[in-house]
């Protein structure tokens, strides 16, 4: 481990902070400014800049024919958004779940990761299954759209209010952009010095994939999230957390998937999958059962999360 590791370590920490401070403020300043609702732009805009460090690891891995590094990272990050992120948010905070678009994004995010359980069965993600796959990411990318068309229902005033505010929002937009490359640059800066860590520490590599880079890849979503909750956005942390999942799988891996064919180990088929689908499905059970997600359901989710970890290094430590 070289000596500027752990200062490294340190900055990128601190940079990921700053920037999710930005990132939530501007994003919750443009909800309001512009008449969006929070949901819609934490599952939209701000789950594709809460992505990128996802999807820029998991492209560049099948690039280079890292292919078990691309699936690992992209399930890993999906596991660890929905369990550990959103499961200890809720743990903090009561979540109420009254907008019916819960459980639409909620459905697209369980689809997502159900069709990739059914095409990676014969052991290969071809990119005829990255096609279906990004068939979904285009109609759940649709669905909002016409949310938004909904919401301004092409009415006159409602453009002319989003004139007037046009020069504000523009601070706002570029405060997000900042907060977001502090984010993305930040979790960068992370992921290599805490790999750099784990490996001097002697933690395989394929655990180190489906936990620490999968972990550090979420960083956005988790800051982003217990800033958006600390600041009381509850519910654009719930829907960056469904939109950024069903990038992880949708996008991601089929975009990934277009590039190489990615082998499907076992272990992942029969235990990394199931375990992502679980976890997914009851998040949208209990957002649906109690018209909220309460702070007991949030411990399940996270104890879930917690076997899980538990178990992949039982597994990878043999």
């Amino acid at each position: 481990m070289q000596q500027y590791t752990l200062p490294l370590f340190i900055v990128g920490l601190i940079l990921i902070t700053k920037g999710a401070d930005w990132f939530t403020e501007s994003a919750v300043s443009i909800s309001q400014k512009s008449g969006i609702p929070k949901m819609l732009i934490g599952a939209t805009i701000v789950s594709f800049a809460t992505t990128a460090p996802e999807f820029t690891v998991s492209v560049y891995a099948a690039y280079l024919g890292q292919t078990g590094l691309t699936v690992g990272n992209a399930v890993g990050s999906a596991i660890c958004n929905a369990g550990l992120i959103l499961g200890g948010v809720i743990v903090l905070r009561s979540i109420p779940v009254e907008d019916s678009s819960f459980l639409k994004r909620g459905a697209f995010m369980v689809v997502s990761a159900l069709l990739l359980l059914v095409t990676s069965i014969d052991g290969v993600l071809t990119p005829v299954d990255g096609m279906l796959l990004l068939v979904v990411f285009v109609a759940f990318m649709y669905y909002n759209y016409r949310r938004q068309s909904v919401i301004f229902g092409m009415n006159e005033e409602v453009y002319e209010d989003l004139e007037e505010v046009s020069g504000s929002i523009s601070k706002d937009v570029a405060f997000f952009v900042l907060g977001a490359a502090l984010v993305v640059g930040g979790s960068r800066i992370l992921i290599d010095s805490g790999t750099d860590i784990a490996m001097w520490l002697g933690v395989p590599e394929m655990v180190i994939g489906l936990t620490l880079i999968a972990f550090g890849t979420s960083l956005p979503e988790l800051v982003t999230a217990l800033s958006a909750t600390k600041k009381g956005h509850n519910d654009l942390a719930v829907g960056n957390i469904l939109g950024a999942n069903t990038m992880d799988i949708a996008l991601i891996l089929g975009v990934s998937s277009l590039i190489s064919d990615l082998p499907i180990e076992e272990q992942s088929l029969y235990y990394d999958f199931p375990a992502m689908l679980l976890i997914m499905g009851m998040i949208v059970v209990f957002g649906l059962t109690g018209r909220k997600l309460a702070r007991w359901e949030g411990a399940v989710i996270l104890a879930t999360y917690i076997a899980y970890i538990g178990g992949l290094f039982f597994f990878y430590m043999q």
